[in-house]
């Protein structure tokens, strides 16, 4: 076959891994294609997952803020409200936003392809357009950054109008009065918060004992008391046997412990599959896992040394910002380039109501490296006269420090702005920071930043009190002022 054109990088896939890839390669000189089969660039991240979801949660945020200042707003959501209404704004963010990312690709000297990759061979890449034109592509190095799929349980038939999956749960026309979820990760406890929020009847169910078992108990409970108070439910530990649509206007769900659930609509959130068929990479015998996930090593090299797979493609994380960073470094392995010291911690953050968000080491697993005799300093929002303001009186921040009281360990947040609050623990444990850096500096009031003050006071309480020790005038004197304020 006919090569068209040669290329020192070719990309496949314009989500947060394969724009980063190359925009890597660009700034290093490489001649660089992005093939993205979607009519516009930017994944399932800009389109169908993160920034639409995020948008509908922003106009939840809102209607709870009108509900709370009843007394100045006369606010009552209609009973036949549209789902598009409630993200009136999605059309300009992902506009605005999809065309920056294509600008910013152009103006990196990027040739942009539409259409479905193939691989050939090891450098060769057949391109086939929507129209089935096909254009043929040769490549010293290649980046898979193909991203994942819902997975859809062969038992359960979802048809995208009732039964809907990730993808198409915000295609909906009305809101539903009540809506069933089927999990308990990230994906199910985001969608079954806001939509909780609101005023739909949702109901989650899965087979763990509480959503999100891998974070935080404290904080989990937490999220599921709010869950429930604004109305939700969850059934743990049960596992559907049977769904089906009635025919008329209820999806019934039959689970293992004898309930029946009927709801309006119900949503499938049991994990995602890596997008991988279509790429031909089967005749590599490429090594794969899990859902399809391509097999990598530490530079994100595949089976194959000149191609690289990065972000969903290659399983959990799963988190934008970490897929970039999985980019650059691919391609900075590619050339031969020293990408910098290899990051040490990734913060989770879900964007669920209210947000949840962790760094560093779990209480489970810094007992199990330091022993029991770690120290935990919390921190409730409603000690916060910031969280008093904002009406965020439920969330709580959770600091983990080694047996001496100065090494942190973990940060663990649970309220609105967790995702960007995180951050300041993330910084603190990279740059080895001791508890008390937050009783020796300055932090702005009203915020709730005060909440790392709070932790850190706590920690240093105990720490005083387990080494039976008066603390220095220095300490005492800190102790002092974080009290006093």
């Amino acid at each position: 076959m006919t090569i068209d054109e040669e290329f020192d990088l070719i990309v496949i896939g314009s989500g947060p891994g394969g724009q980063k890839a190359a925009v890597q390669g660009a700034n290093a000189g490489l001649k660089v294609a992005l093939i993205e089969r979607e009519r516009k660039v930017g994944g399932t991240c800009v389109h169908l997952g993160t920034i639409p979801s995020k948008t509908l949660r922003e106009a939840a945020l809102t209607i709870t803020t009108l509900k709370r200042n009843a007394d100045v707003f006369d606010f009552k959501l209609k009973d036949d409200m549209e789902v598009s209404t409630l993200m009136r704004r999605l059309d300009s963010v992902l506009g605005s936003y999809s065309e920056f990312i294509s600008e910013y690709v152009r103006n990196e000297g990027i040739t942009h392809f539409h259409g479905r990759a193939s691989f050939l061979d090891e450098t060769t890449i057949k391109i086939t357009s929507v129209k089935g034109a096909e254009t043929v592509l040769k490549g010293k190095s290649t980046v898979i950054a193909t991203g994942s799929r819902p997975r859809t349980p062969p038992d359960i038939p979802v048809d995208q109008e009732n039964i809907l999956d990730s993808d198409s749960i915000l295609s909906m026309i009305y809101l539903p009065r009540s809506l069933t979820v089927i999990g308990a990760g990230v994906i199910a406890s985001e969608y079954a918060s806001i939509f909780s929020l609101l005023g739909v009847s949702v109901t989650m169910v899965d087979r763990t004992p509480r959503p999100l078992m891998f974070m935080e108990p404290e904080l989990t409970e937490k999220f599921l008391d709010h869950f429930t108070r604004n109305g939700g439910k969850y059934i743990g530990e049960a596992k559907y046997q049977k769904i089906e649509w009635d025919g008329v206007s209820q999806v019934v769900c039959e689970l293992d412990n004898g309930q029946t659930i009927s709801s309006d609509k119900m949503l499938i959130a049991q994990g995602r599959i890596a997008n991988t068929e279509e790429l031909g990479i089967e005749q590599f015998d490429m090594e794969r896992g899990r859902n399809g996930v391509i097999a990598v090593n530490e530079d994100y090299q595949t089976s194959v040394p000149n191609i690289y797979a990065v972000g969903d493609v290659i399983g959990p994380p799963s988190l934008a910002s970490v897929s970039m960073e999985q980019g650059r470094r691919a391609v900075c392995h590619a050339i031969g380039m020293n990408p910098g010291s290899k990051y040490e911690l990734v913060p989770i953050g879900i964007y669920s109501v209210p947000e949840l968000s962790s760094v560093g080491l779990s209480e489970e697993a810094a007992r199990k490296e330091y022993g029991d005799d770690i120290l935990i300093g919390r921190a409730n929002f409603d000690e916060v006269a910031r969280g008093q303001i904002a009406g965020i009186q439920d969330g709580m921040l959770k600091m983990i420090a080694d047996p001496e009281g100065k090494k942190i360990l973990g940060v663990h947040i649970v309220a609105e702005g967790a995702t960007d609050l995180i951050h300041v623990g993330e910084m603190a444990i990279i740059n080895n920071n001791e508890v008390s850096v937050f009783l020796e500096n300055v932090l702005n009031f009203p915020t709730l930043g005060e909440a790392y003050r709070i932790a850190a006071l706590n920690i240093t309480n105990k720490r005083i009190e387990r080494f039976n020790r008066k603390p220095s005038s220095r300490i005492q004197k800190l102790i002092e002022q974080a009290e006093m304020n």
